[in-house]
């Protein structure tokens, strides 16, 4: 069985971060070991909310897997809360990477803003971050800080999200996907581009009624999971977003509020995605 490494926060309620990655990943069939980079009560949606920091525990913890030989197939990194745990990831990829395959999901911010705590030095060292990587899978928002162009909401063509996708893997990863983007009011999903064959391709779904907090990062585990599952990435950033809108459909109907996340155990669940 393939070991991967998830880096990220732990938010103990609310359906993002590692809360979502290890259900995920575990499900489809892939070991997960975790190096959490914060445990926060609940996500920051909520209205009040714990931060704990751990970047002190990741070297002592690095070194700890160093002395016990652990070995990844893979490395995903999602939210980072600050510049030293950059440089920290990028120790691991040199001590525990090389080689091997890794994912980077920049999540900073949305909407065209970067996310409490974050600022455009920020975005520039995860653009260093994401040189590093296979694959990449930034938000319109992510990508446009890290390249320094100015973000357009809506009304884009084409040529500027091809435009923009070159640019991310001129940084130095090999493949690059934009995802939330769409060419049609009711039409959403995603665009990549792999520079190795210089090639495109975009998968879109009818656009929700409704979004929710935490999408990015089941898409980005989903992906993630299927990349190491032997999907190409036309592959994995389809079946990621496919199963990203069956979640929000299951979630619709619920009165639970939008900013908690989506009801991703149903999903899993029902099978679909299982092998």
């Amino acid at each position: 069985m393939k070991r991967i490494l998830s880096i990220q926060d732990i938010s103990c309620v609310g359906k993002c971060s590692l809360t979502v990655a290890l259900p995920i990943i575990s499900a489809l069939g892939i070991e997960a070991a975790i190096l959490p980079t914060a445990v926060l009560s609940t996500h920051t949606a909520f209205g009040g909310f714990t931060f704990k920091d751990l970047t002190d525990e990741v070297e002592p913890i690095c070194k700890v897997w160093k002395q016990e030989d652990i070995a990844f197939d893979g490395i995903y990194t999602g939210y980072l809360g600050s510049k030293e745990q950059i440089d920290l990831v990028l120790d691991i990829f040199r001590d525990f990477g090389e080689g091997k395959f890794k994912f980077v999901d920049p999540a900073m911010g949305d909407n065209g803003m970067l996310y409490k705590g974050f600022d455009e030095h920020f975005a520039h060292e995860m653009a260093r971050l994401c040189a590093a990587a296979d694959v990449i899978v930034p938000n319109l928002t992510e990508a446009c800080f890290m390249l320094d162009k100015p973000y357009i909401s809506s009304g884009y063509d084409e040529r500027y999200i091809q435009d923009i996708l070159v640019s991310l893997t001129d940084l130095g990863c090999k493949k690059a996907v934009l995802t939330g983007v769409g060419f049609e009011s009711d039409k959403l999903g995603c665009y990549g581009y792999d520079s190795e064959t210089g090639k495109f391709w975009c998968d879109f779904n009818d656009k929700k009624p409704q979004s929710f907090h935490g999408t990015g990062d089941i898409f980005a585990s989903v992906c993630f999971a299927s990349l190491m599952n032997g999907n190409n990435v036309a592959e994995a950033s389809a079946i990621a977003a496919d199963f990203v809108c069956d979640c929000i459909d299951a979630t619709l109907d619920d009165e639970t509020p939008i900013w908690y996340g989506v009801h991703f155990e149903k999903v899993l669940k029902s099978g679909k995605y299982i092998n």
